[in-house]
């Protein structure tokens, strides 16, 4: 009856709802997990490193004005970095128990939208006017298709992602030690999250942001308490600057 393409926040939910309406339903989803950008390399990952630096911070710079005598405290990232792992496994894993318990088939692979609502699932990317995929893994007609295709992190022509230096949301949820100091281009909900992460264990944070104001589009009383506490915890926010070279 329906076939979604895409096992994200969109997608999944789309699925179970489906699923639970009585409609037999196929989630196709080409990663090795479930939940998408937002379970696996955003919100959820992003939280638990917020919680665990929070803590970090906390005892580090606080805990003695509260009568909590702690001695030196030492940062073990690996640790920290497995909790967050630990957490979205937690989260993925989840969402295949829903997945089997109302009974929607989940398929591996890239989905295609052909004529009449079919959806072919094939073992690798296609690419635009590239050669056809290697094999085509299963084809399914359906009344219904939802695309929940989810987005990719954007890329500047001259800052092409490598992972190392040059990161997206997914190296930055894993770095395996704090830098001495972190640019974040981009002003918006995830820079800020993923900066204030890396500032309070310990990096010099610098925010490039092309419009007037962080959080564009927010609220201005929002805008104006996430400056503020931001730049409390040590950030340092370039508003209206253009990333040229």
């Amino acid at each position: 009856d329906v076939v979604v393409i895409g096992g994200g926040p969109g997608g999944y939910v789309a699925a179970l709802r489906a699923a639970q309406l009585g409609l037999n339903t196929v989630c196709v989803e080409y990663d090795k997990t479930l939940g998408g950008t937002c379970v696996n390399v955003g919100c959820i990952p992003s939280k638990a490193l917020l919680t665990s630096s929070e803590h970090f911070a906390f005892a580090r710079e606080h805990a003695a004005e509260h009568g909590l005598k702690l001695g030196e405290v030492s940062l073990d990232l690996a640790q920290m970095l497995k909790r967050k792992d630990e957490v979205v496994g937690q989260n993925t894993k989840g969402i295949e128990f829903l997945f089997r318990k109302n009974k929607v088939i989940w398929t591996k692979g890239f989905g295609v939208l052909g004529k009449g609502n079919v959806v072919d699932v094939l073992d690798s990317k296609p690419t635009a006017g590239g050669p056809p995929p290697a094999n085509k893994i299963a084809s399914y007609r359906a009344k219904n298709v939802i695309i929940a295709t989810g987005s990719v992190p954007i890329e500047l022509p001259f800052l092409k992602f490598d992972e190392d230096r040059i990161l997206s949301n997914v190296g930055a949820l894993k770095i395996p030690q704090v830098p001495k100091h972190l640019i974040v281009i981009g002003g918006g909900v995830i820079g800020l999250e993923l900066g204030s992460v890396w500032r309070r264990l310990g990096a010099r944070v610098s925010v490039v942001e092309l419009t007037p104001t962080i959080l564009p589009g927010m609220d201005a009383d929002v805008i104006k308490e996430a400056d503020k506490f931001l730049k409390k915890q040590g950030l340092e926010i370039h508003t209206g600057t253009k990333v040229t070279n």
